[in-house]
């Protein structure tokens, strides 16, 4: 069973973890326009989501932008 650990808590893949990080936000319906991503302590470019590929066992950190005043 391939897993993910993202914002704390492990998410399994039955059918296997998405190849990059936008496949990922793709899947979890999150707007990568919207969102900073950190990878096992790095912080990763939006500009460089789609060619991050993932493996299981990655930790993945994800926070969401929310406008308001």
């Amino acid at each position: 069973m391939e897993v993910l650990k993202i914002n704390g808590v492990e998410k399994q893949f039955p059918a296997g973890i998405p190849q990059t990080l936008t496949g990922l936000l793709e899947q979890m319906d999150v707007n990568q326009a919207t969102v900073v991503a950190e990878i096992d302590g790095k912080i990763i470019e939006r500009q460089n989501f789609l060619q991050t590929h993932l493996s299981s066992g990655q930790s993945i950190e994800l926070v969401r932008f929310v406008g308001g005043g």
